[in-house]
This record gives C-alpha cells, sequence and structure tokens, in this order.
C-alpha cells in the first residue's frame, strides 16, 4: 500500500469498481476498501445488468476487482474506522488494522443495509423467496402464488407490481389499515386477493416457502412472499466530516436513508463524493456501477483542476 493516494474509493461493490475502474484508467492512484459485504449477497445471481445477466455477485465482484487490479488499482479487504480532513484539504483514512492512509478525495460507495421486518422466516429466506423488488426477482417467480406482506407504506404499489408477473397475487394487510376505496377498486378490478389478519410468520417446508401463518392459525398458500425493508445508508463513519444521512419518507413514514448528492455524485462536504445505494436506495447494479463511473469523471475532473492550481504556483514560486 502507497502512503497517498489521488482517491480512497470506500465500498467494494459495483459502484465502487466502477469508480475505481474509471479513475485507474485515468492514471489516478486509487485504492479501494471493500468490507466484504454487499447488499445483494443473498441474491443468488445479478439481474438487468446488460452483458452480464445471470452472473452471481460474487463473480461479478471477482471480475471487477481483477479489472481494476489490471490497471493498477489497488484493493484492501477490511473497513474505514475513521476519517478527518486535513490541512491541505485531503483526508486522514485510518483502516481498521490500525494502517492508515492519506486521500486527496473520497468516495463513499458503502452501500444501505435492508432492515428486515421482525416476522419469523422473513431473515431465513431473504434473497431466495423472500423479495422485495420486481425487476430484480419478478421473472424468476412469474406464474407462481405471491404474498405481499403489508411491512410499509409501499404496500398496495408492491402488489400492484408483482400483479405484472403473475396472476396470482395476495395482499396480506397484517397491521396496516384497509386500502382507501380507489386502492380496494385498482386491487380487485386486477384480481389480487385481500386477506385481513395479523401475519405470525413465514413457514418454510424442505427449504421453501409452504405460505404465510397468520395469528388466527390460518395458512395463506404461497411460494414467494414480497416486504418492504427499511434501507439504511451504510455512512456513520463519515459524520465527523458533515456527511449525513437525509430521510426519505413516504406516506409519512421513512422508508430510507442516504446521502444526499449532485447529479455527479459530489456532496455537500469538498472533496467528497458518494455512488451506488448509499446516495440512490432504489439504484439496481448497474445502475449503481453506472454511478460510480459518473463519479469518478467529476472526481477526475477537480483533481485536474487542483493539478493545475498546484503547478502555477509551483511555477509562480520557482521564477
Amino acid at each position: 500500500m502507497n502512503a497517498t493516494y489521488d482517491v480512497v474509493v470506500v465500498g467494494g461493490g459495483a459502484a465502487g469498481l466502477g469508480a475505481a475502474l474509471t479513475l485507474a484508467r485515468a492514471r489516478r492512484s486509487v485504492l479501494v476498501v471493500d468490507a466484504g459485504s454487499p447488499r445483494n449477497a443473498p441474491a443468488g445471481h445479478v439481474h438487468n445488468y446488460l452483458g452480464r445477466e445471470g452472473t452471481p455477485p460474487s463473480e461479478l465482484v471477482a471480475i471487477g476487482r481483477a479489472e481494476v487490479a489490471a490497471y493498477g488499482g489497488e484493493i484492501v479487504s477490511g473497513e474505514v474506522s475513521a476519517v478527518a480532513r486535513r490541512d491541505d484539504d485531503g483526508f486522514d483514512v485510518e483502516l481498521g488494522d490500525d494502517r492508515s492512509v492519506v486521500a486527496r478525495r473520497l468516495l463513499v460507495a458503502t452501500g444501505l443495509v435492508d432492515e428486515l421486518p421482525d416476522v419469523p422466516g422473513v431473515a431465513e429466506r431473504w434473497g431466495n423467496d423472500v423479495l422485495h423488488c420486481p425487476y430484480c426477482h419478478g421473472w424468476e417467480v412469474r406464474d407462481q402464488a405471491i404474498g405481499v406482506l403489508a411491512t410499509g407504506p409501499l404496500a398496495v404499489h408492491q402488489a400492484q407490481l408483482f400483479r405484472q408477473w403473475s396472476a396470482n397475487v395476495t395482499l396480506l394487510l397484517n397491521t396496516a389499515p384497509t386500502p382507501e376505496v380507489d386502492e380496494l377498486a385498482q386491487l380487485t378490478a386486477r384480481g389480487i386477493k385481500i386477506v385481513e389478519g395479523e401475519v405470525a410468520a413465514v413457514e418454510v417446508v424442505d427449504d421453501h416457502i409452504a405460505g404465510i401463518r397468520l395469528r388466527s392459525g390460518a395458512l395463506v398458500e404461497c411460494d414467494a412472499v414480497v416486504v418492504q425493508t427499511r434501507m439504511t445508508a451504510r455512512a456513520g463513519v463519515f459524520e465527523s466530516l458533515g456527511v449525513k444521512p437525509t430521510e426519505m419518507e413516504m406516506n409519512g413514514q421513512v422508508v430510507a436513508t442516504y446521502i444526499a448528492a449532485d447529479s455527479n455524485g459530489a456532496t455537500e462536504v469538498p472533496g467528497v463524493w458518494v455512488a451506488g445505494n448509499v446516495a440512490d436506495p432504489r439504484a439496481q447494479v448497474i445502475g449503481a456501477a453506472a454511478a460510480g463511473t459518473n463519479a469518478a469523471a467529476s472526481i477526475n475532473a477537480d483533481l485536474v483542476a487542483d493539478d493545475a492550481r498546484r503547478a502555477v504556483a509551483a511555477v509562480h514560486g520557482s521564477s
């Protein structure tokens, strides 16, 4: 490891590796610090990624790492434990193993954590047949019996979306209120069944979902379960720099937190960019990779301007 890098990228998923590849090809010294806990680790395959459709997440990361390394980028496994601003406007970056490096610029691509509803069986089947995104998993559960478990304000919307992939969709209200009159009319018109009653558990038999058990004892049979998670940005270590999460609300409920940035990923904190799910909870893998590439170009342009200022200062200082 070097002592100083043009850019330290925190996070080694699609966004971080996409950025690192662009920066390394721009002949920037770049270090990727990867904690190895990607959001999509429970999933078997990556979808909607043009040219890589169906690739296992770990394989996509391995390919990306090899590409970054081929252009001179460095990757270390570990976590960033602390970050501090330097007098020269760079950053001291401390790693969890007591090593430290200096970065001229930072890219935060740490992703988010899906906080699952506290329903027995959900965590065990998460990423397999407990799902949240129809674009990520809808094709895999097409024409199956899908139960949409109301765990947030998007339940009706999720039921309507998954109806595109299956005619057998059931909305389980759980503790949610009865949908509005116009929502009920739309659900009924599209053949989406509605079940009232609090949910006790997602029942699993022989390594697959058998259905959703209500507290009444009734079992609503289904092959897949859709839930809404609370998506929380992984950015706590950067709050010391002023990089703080913003809450995303829907129907008066907080459904996610994210780090606000401009269209290039630049935050309000000078020298700090963000990309991927930490900045956009809705981004799929290909979108996260694209955001990383976009942020990298912005960072490089900023560094070029800084290089030019330093060059002028050096010339004037020596004359």
